[in-house]
């Protein structure tokens, strides 16, 4: 793939999702309503939101040879994402993402890795064809933190800018973080990785003004509120617009895909930011992770 493409590295889960009344309390049963299975893993996700909004997509990453994994592969090739690099592992089952969605949207979600945990540098070398034509490098969190290291040494080297979606929040070294020119996080990540609170619109543009790096953009998703951007020359927040909750799995990367997807095409940072925000909001309508992904043709109406 040599044409301009935007790369994800990451992960690929099968979700298995049950709905409920509401999340269950530690040692609570709670009767559930229905049970789907759908493709989904945060790389998975952000890869097929950004085909979906247009952008050449390509995906380095790893599942088993099971069902789980066919599913998988079939799912991002429906969307366009290709997927020469995402490895079938013979030694660990597919990575599965276990949900609970309650009727007000919310989620609890729990994630064994399964091959995800086995992407390693030497994938990277592998697949490295697929660097040739890189516009931008999207990575995130559920794969072992050194691959996404030797991922963001490989792009610096290149020339590649780089996104981060630091999700599941953990400690990440100065020296990763300086060679990142998008981070994203919720307030919850943000909120794990500076040590205090940010929950409202105020505080969270003040703890990215701390936390942000140099020429960084640094992007705070508060769900709901909308997001908000502390960039080298501007800082602001995007309110989102009201949509009917239905389930919020997936709506961080909708937002991550989106964003990619907008900044392939060269879009201003700050449009970027509002075109994501209705992206993510969007997603929070239908069930499921990569089926709530919205479509080029559903984005254009809302941001109308």
């Amino acid at each position: 793939m040599s044409k301009r493409h935007v790369l994800v590295i990451g992960s690929l889960n099968a979700d298995l999702v049950a709905h409920a009344p509401r999340l269950p309390q530690p040692g609570e049963t709670v009767i559930g309503a229905s049970f789907h299975l759908v493709a989904g893993g945060k790389g998975a996700n952000q890869a097929v939101a950004a085909a979906r909004l247009g952008a050449a997509v390509a995906m380095v990453g790893r599942v088993g040879d099971d069902a789980f994994g066919a599913l998988l592969r079939g799912e991002l090739e429906r969307a366009g994402v290709g997927i020469e690099h995402v490895t079938i592992d013979p030694t660990a089952p597919t990575g599965t993402g276990h949900l609970i969605v309650a009727a007000d949207g919310q989620n609890a979600i729990v994630v064994a890795s399964g091959a995800n945990a086995r992407v390693e540098p030497a994938d990277l070398r592998d697949a490295a064809p697929v660097w040739d034509g890189v516009s931008l490098l999207v990575l995130q969190l559920e794969i072992p933190l050194p691959t996404v290291a030797a991922a963001i040494r490989t792009a610096t080297a290149r020339g590649i800018p780089v996104l981060l979606n630091a999700a599941p929040a953990c400690p990440l070294p100065d020296e990763l973080l300086a060679d990142v020119t998008w981070l994203v996080v919720n307030e919850i990540e943000l909120e794990q990785l500076l040590g205090r609170p940010a929950g409202s619109v105020a505080e969270a543009i003040e703890a990215a003004a701390t936390l942000r790096r140099g020429e960084q953009h640094l992007v705070v998703t508060l769900g709901a509120a909308g997001a908000v951007l502390s960039g080298p020359a501007t800082s602001l927040h995007v309110p989102a617009p009201l949509v009917d909750v239905v389930d919020t799995t997936a709506a961080g990367d909708a937002f991550v895909g989106a964003l990619a997807a907008a900044l392939d095409r060269g879009l201003a940072t700050a449009d970027a930011v509002r075109e994501s925000v209705v992206a993510g909001s969007l997603a929070c309508t239908k069930l499921g992770a990569i089926p709530s992904l919205p479509t080029r043709a559903e984005l254009a109406r809302v941001s109308r």
